[in-house]
């Protein structure tokens, strides 16, 4: 009994329950962040350092996350590494809507971010304009203890995400207000 409440404490903020006491809203945040499946979609070369993120020296395992899936529907979180071209878009997207929820999105490296150093016609300025992002990981590439670090951090986005019927309902408005930020491109910087 003392290590499933250490584990929970842990998972769960440090909460005063045990697996027997613990609420069932809390068990199923703990247990879907603890068992996420990643769809690879990598695109350039921050596939590389994502790819090193699951071997040996870095191990996924503990996170729950030491299979890649190569199939949507089992998979919970896109990692999406390196630039995505105007004609990868679609079968982003396409991927991203066979995932089934609930499902999360990590842009990793500053070319999925904004574009990175491709500002022209062929390349998607954000892959936030495809799909939503949970978590942005900058870098060029970014490390494989950045994308450990992101994937920390989403486990803790999982963790304080609602559960229930209004999920559907803010998961709605949260994606139409990302399909209608305003470009990366037509931003202004601090100095502007």
């Amino acid at each position: 009994m003392g290590v499933v409440r250490n584990v929970l404490d842990d998972g769960l903020g440090g909460l005063e329950h045990n697996f027997i006491t613990g609420r069932i809203e809390d068990l199923v945040k703990w247990s879907r962040s603890r068992s996420s499946w990643g769809a690879t979609f990598g695109l350039a070369c921050c596939a590389i350092e994502m790819m090193t993120a699951g071997t040996a020296h870095y191990d996924l395992a503990p996170f729950g996350m030491e299979v890649f899936r190569a199939s949507p529907r089992q998979a919970d979180i896109m990692i999406v590494a390196g630039r995505v071209s105007q004609k990868m878009a679609p079968v982003l997207r396409q991927v991203y809507d066979q995932m089934m929820e609930p499902k999360w999105v990590i842009s990793m490296g500053v070319c999925a971010s904004s574009g990175g150093m491709f500002n022209n016609y062929a390349i998607v300025q954000g892959v936030d304009h495809i799909v939503p992002v949970d978590i942005y990981l900058p870098g060029c590439p970014p490390r494989p203890e950045m994308l450990l670090d992101a994937i920390l951090k989403l486990h803790e986005q999982i963790n304080e995400t609602k559960l229930g019927a209004n999920r559907a309902q803010i998961i709605k408005e949260v994606e139409l207000a990302a399909m209608n930020a305003k470009p990366t491109h037509e931003m202004k910087g601090l100095l502007a």
